[in-house]
């Protein structure tokens, strides 16, 4: 049985750092009717959806609007050639690792991959695969063979290098295709890219699960670009580490980014110190800091311009992440056992 949920959909978010450009694409395909199409495809420049594509469409979606009135047909054939090379090998894959492992109902395989353009002109490329939500193959492009992550996925290594034909197509999209796009990308919606969005910050009180005291979650919401430094600080001056929980930053359905961090508050330090949420990001002139007061129910600092979005597809890219990136708990196959890292 599947251990992935709709939710877990597609499987890895690369951030990026400051000066450098991504072009990443996120693609997963079904064995049988899930609720969902058999197969999706987001792709992203700079962590913000720009296309969408499923097997229900005839052709995929930009939210660039500049792509769909200006972009001439031999932009379109070539997409739609990478989108149907991209859907066939997923669903090949797919098929062929559900016989090999003798599986039945309902399975998934996940591929993903991008590029990056740093400032200095510095190129990277990978790409990876999932089966059921764990590693299963990676592409070295340096010397384009496959990584098997566990011995049952050699059989897919010598299968895919076996393909000259379909090795030298994926070649030629990472050394060349991939960084064409995202230059072009990047020059045509720059406004876009260069966009800073403010956060609001909101802190949330509730009873702490393991101890008597209280877990304060400071709720950092709607802001961008991505990078964002939160920290909880005790009595104005100390940075806290212990009793800090962090969670990862995961993207609103708005292109706007979201972070919290816990922070547990013994009754006892509750009446000595004094505690509160700050915040630096690229949109703010000074830090934000929002004091925590025992007792109420909420406290908000709220900077215009950020919302918090209804959670969309995008959501479904980074639940995917924990589940491949750190595994989901539960019982698991006795044929099939990721490998150790």
């Amino acid at each position: 049985m599947i251990r992935m949920t709709v939710l877990g959909i597609l499987c890895w978010v690369h951030a990026a750092a400051a000066g450098t450009h991504s072009l990443q694409y996120f693609a997963v395909g079904t064995t049988e009717e899930t609720g969902i199409p058999k197969y999706v495809e987001v792709d992203m420049v700079d962590g913000m959806q720009y296309m969408y594509y499923d097997s229900t469409m005839e052709k995929p979606t930009f939210r660039m609007d500049w792509i769909n009135k200006t972009m001439g047909p031999d932009f379109w054939e070539r997409r739609i050639q990478y989108i149907e090379l991209g859907h066939n090998m997923v669903k090949s894959s797919l098929s062929k690792t559900v016989q090999h492992f003798n599986h039945t109902g309902v399975h998934i395989y996940q591929s993903m991959g991008g590029c990056e353009l740093d400032a200095d002109g510095t190129r990277r490329t990978y790409a990876s695969h999932a089966y059921d939500g764990k590693d299963f193959v990676s592409l070295d492009l340096e010397t384009m063979t496959w990584i098997a992550a566990l011995p049952q996925a050699v059989y897919y290594k010598r299968m895919r290098e076996a393909d000259t034909h379909s090795q030298q197509v994926v070649k030629h999209y990472f050394e060349h295709d991939c960084f064409k796009s995202l230059k072009m990308y990047i020059q045509n919606w720059s406004e876009i890219l260069q966009m800073k969005v403010r956060p609001e910050v909101m802190l949330i009180p509730r009873k702490a699960r393991k101890s008597p005291g209280t877990d304060v979650i400071c709720h950092v919401t709607g802001f961008y670009p991505r990078e964002v430094e939160v920290n909880w600080v005790r009595d104005g001056e100390h940075l806290l580490d212990e009793g800090v929980w962090s969670g990862e930053v995961l993207p609103n359905g708005d292109r706007t980014y979201q972070l919290r961090k816990i922070l547990t508050v013994s009754p006892e330090d509750q009446k000595k110190h004094s505690y509160s949420c700050q915040v630096d990001h690229a949109s703010l002139d000074e830090k934000m800091d929002v004091k925590w007061v025992p007792g109420a129910a909420l406290n908000m600092g709220f900077v215009a311009g950020g919302v918090l979005a209804a959670l969309g597809l995008i959501i479904a890219v980074i639940i995917g992440v924990h589940i491949w990136k750190k595994r989901a708990s539960g019982a698991r196959s006795p044929d099939y056992t990721p490998a150790q890292r």
